[in-house]
């Protein structure tokens, strides 16, 4: 009895011990989730303020001018909305879908393969990665142009096809969750290459898959440089385009309201995006904490 009690004491001293500690981290996850949370509420506010209240200052409180900057935005026919949100999905769910699936199959290939230049051509894809897009940037709108598909669509999601950072990523969980025994198993069971990479592979990577998706349409969804630099056309620009095209229009004619107001747009289906694919991330955790 007297070796019960003390262990029971010495538990509670260290739950005694653990519980500052437990506090103080829950206290810095609170800070930090006000500051990532904060910018939205501004944002949304904003967009309920005229440009002469927002210059005023930033206010806590709601404005009454959310119809009114809704509307005006969709009647401006300088700036289309809707064909700017359509082009933008298009393109980041293409860019997603392409680059998550044959990116993940080019992993694949180096995992799953034992051939003479695996580790060379591993290389050689992180060789690419450490390369900035501006680099290349003239020569891919010069191609472009030479192909006849300047203002289009096509470019700003079929390279998404080459995508070594998503290489990488997945080369990367393959190493450290895929083990080899089931590609094996499927081979000797008969199945075939594409086969098991449908059926049997990307099922196991739902979280991998997931979290890439969320990356790559995200950088998709926000990139301005490579489609100001190929549309031309108003029905074939971006979000990001219309944004900037909106941002940058004369001081007279300058609507904060309206700015806030299409950035708020801008950011839902992001939001959707991450809401509907975070299930397989929070899986995916779950699993690795219990292998572990």
């Amino acid at each position: 009895m007297t070796d019960t009690a003390a262990a029971s004491q010495n538990e509670k001293k260290r739950k005694k011990a653990k519980s500052p500690a437990r506090f103080g981290c829950y206290v810095v996850l609170v800070i930090l989730c006000f500051l990532c949370l904060f910018f939205f509420y501004m944002l949304i506010i904003n967009s309920t303020h005229n440009t002469f209240q927002i210059q005023k200052g930033f206010t806590f409180l709601p404005g009454r001018s959310f119809g009114i900057n809704l509307r005006n935005l969709m009647n401006n026919s300088d700036i289309p909305v809707l064909s700017g949100i359509i082009n933008s999905l298009i393109v980041s769910a293409l860019s997603a879908v392409l680059s998550i699936y044959f990116s993940t199959m080019t992993a694949y290939g180096i995992f799953a393969y034992n051939f003479k230049f695996r580790k060379a051509a591993f290389t050689i894809i992180l060789l690419i990665m450490t390369m900035p897009t501006q680099i290349s940037a003239v020569g891919f709108v010069t191609q472009m142009q030479a192909m006849h598909l300047r203002n289009s669509l096509i470019p700003l999601f079929l390279p998404s096809i080459a995508a070594p950072i998503v290489v990488f990523f997945m080369k990367q969980y393959m190493d450290s969750s895929l083990p080899v025994e089931i590609i094996e198993a499927a081979r000797i069971d008969g199945s075939g290459e594409f086969n098991t990479f449908n059926t049997i592979i990307l099922p196991i990577m739902k979280p991998a898959l997931a979290v890439q998706a969320i990356f790559v349409f995200v950088a998709a969804w926000n990139n301005y440089f490579i489609p100001a630099l190929l549309l031309d056309s108003a029905n074939k620009k971006t979000l990001p385009i219309l944004i900037a095209q909106l941002r940058s229009a004369d001081f007279l004619k300058f609507d904060m309201g309206q700015v806030y107001m299409l950035i708020s747009i801008a950011i839902i289906p992001v939001i959707i995006v991450y809401l509907f694919l975070s299930k397989y991330i929070v899986q995916g955790v779950s699993l690795g904490s219990v292998k572990g």
